[in-house]
């Protein structure tokens, strides 16, 4: 097949953007060969559930899924009742990005609390956490949590740990989607477990897609009573893979070296390089009236920028609007964003801000 597309494009919008990493794309092509049990019954999603417990413990068990979306409703459904509700970040993607499928696929109330920055504090669950007995009012049930958040940021393994106290003393359950879990390792300079499993919190969505996989995602239970029915809810929200076998296998190229690792690093090393270049033409007067409206703490920057400016460098770079009545933008970098794509980024903003 010929490319339909420019192999040198880049951009910033998302991490989703990218393609696949070579070494998850050999590994796709090593476990095509030959016949695999369907459904998950292969070799491939046998060897998931070792890396996992290397990462988070025995007894863990991983459930591979399409997408980041079926991740957080699926498991989020698995700990909860049908009077359930879901206490989270008003900013969290189950909120803004999931297109109404936690409540309306799930079946799920969302009781969402505004932050500015994107974390959760036992105070702020103490705002939504409250009716339990109230016929009237969904359940407050579970905690959900996002690491990195989707501003940019990220818990300490305290935070989390006293979220996670938090909550259970109150008879709830936390929920983290860990879309990007690969990143707060990296910045955090910490094991998987140290910030999941260790802290408290009962069941995890793993990120692949947005870290070089194509369409591979898992649920993994760290706390097999904090949920039930995952075998089949997974079929009953189309998330069952019949060849699992290469969405477990490219999980198992990401997660058991430390290609996760290397890829997280990468991205989030050049976030810090647009920020930082940025800063330094902010110093020198080579670049104009652009603020910061989040910590860089993984691999993504949050931006303010002048009037107009945003969409003149969008001819050029693709990026999105995060609030657009504040001039307010998100940039993303990915594995596979180079030093040269930042720098020339830079410099477009140093051109448009000064024009």
């Amino acid at each position: 097949m010929t490319p339909l597309h420019d192999p040198n494009l880049r951009g910033f919008a998302s991490d989703n953007y990218s393609g696949i990493h070579p070494e998850i794309l050999a590994a796709i092509a090593a476990a095509n060969e030959g016949h695999q049990i369907s459904y998950g019954q292969d070799v491939y999603t046998e060897r998931l559930q070792e890396v996992m417990a290397t990462h988070f413990g025995e007894g863990v068990e991983a459930f591979p899924v399409f997408n980041g979306t079926g991740a957080n409703v699926t498991g989020l459904q698995s700990m909860l009742p049908r009077w359930g509700a879901v206490i989270a970040a008003s900013t969290a993607h189950i909120n803004v990005d999931e297109q109404g499928a936690p409540e309306r696929v799930g079946g799920m109330k969302l009781l969402t609390v505004p932050t500015d920055d994107g974390k959760l504090t036992p105070e702020l669950v103490d705002r939504e956490a409250w009716g339990w007995g109230d016929e009237h009012r969904a359940q407050p049930l579970v905690v959900s949590v996002t690491q990195s958040t989707e501003l940019g940021t990220l818990y300490t393994p305290d935070e989390l740990r006293a979220i996670a106290s938090h909550a259970h003393e109150r008879g709830m359950h936390v929920h983290m989607d860990g879309a990007r879990l690969a990143n707060a390792a990296a910045s955090l300079d910490l094991p998987l477990r140290a910030f999941t499993r260790d802290v408290g919190i009962d069941v995890i969505s793993v990120g692949g897609t947005k870290n070089g996989a194509l369409a591979a995602e898992a649920i993994v239970v760290l706390n097999p009573e904090a949920s039930a029915g995952l075998t089949y809810l997974r079929k009953l929200n189309m998330q069952l893979a019949s060849k699992m076998r290469f969405v477990s296998a490219q999980l198992v190229a990401l997660w058991e070296g430390d290609l996760w690792q290397r890829n997280a690093r990468h991205a989030n090393a050049m976030a810090q390089r647009l920020r930082t270049g940025i800063e330094a033409g902010l110093a020198d007067g080579s670049i104009r009236g652009v603020g910061f409206a989040q910590a860089t703490q993984a691999n993504g920057v949050f931006a303010t920028l002048p009037d107009g400016v945003a969409d003149r460098l969008r001819s050029s770079f693709r990026f999105y609007d995060w609030d657009a009545a504040r001039n307010e933008v998100r940039w993303m970098c990915s594995f596979d964003t180079t030093e040269g794509d930042i720098d020339a980024f830079i410099a477009a903003i140093a051109r448009e801000t000064c024009a």
